[in-house]
């Protein structure tokens, strides 16, 4: 599966997981083929929910059209801004969400368990829809 794939060091969802949110009239599928993200736009709020990319094709633009086309399709369905947790030792999702506008306004400290190295907090960004 390619969530489990793209999540090495936190707990990818499972099928179950997906088919439940999917199953609900406000999520909605970015795909693409070697990537995919998960929003949930409700009135005139949209979160990111998930972002993956195969490890494979990393650094070559797909999570930034992935996240624009997530953007675009939040807009459509009337979002004016967008929410998404990150882990803060994500280094490479971080300069991507940065790159494209957004900004911390929350911390949830600890959030991430990492095996070997302790909790990791969880950083909550947004950023206003065209």
């Amino acid at each position: 599966m390619l969530h489990r794939a793209a999540f090495t060091q936190d707990r990818a969802w499972d099928a179950d997981e997906f088919a439940n949110l999917l199953a609900t009239p406000h999520c909605h599928v970015i795909a693409e083929s070697n990537g995919f993200a998960l929003i949930r736009v409700i009135a005139d709020e949209a979160e990111l929910l998930t972002i993956a990319v195969h490890p494979e094709h990393r650094r070559a633009g797909l999570g930034k059209s992935l996240l624009i086309r997530s953007m675009a399709k939040a807009t459509e369905l009337g979002a004016f801004e967008l929410f998404l947790e990150v882990a803060a030792d994500n280094a490479g999702a971080l300069a991507l969400y940065h790159s494209t506008g957004f900004a911390q306004v929350g911390l949830r400290p600890g959030y991430y368990a990492r095996a070997g190295v302790g909790p990791v907090d969880a950083l909550l960004l947004s950023r206003p829809l065209p």
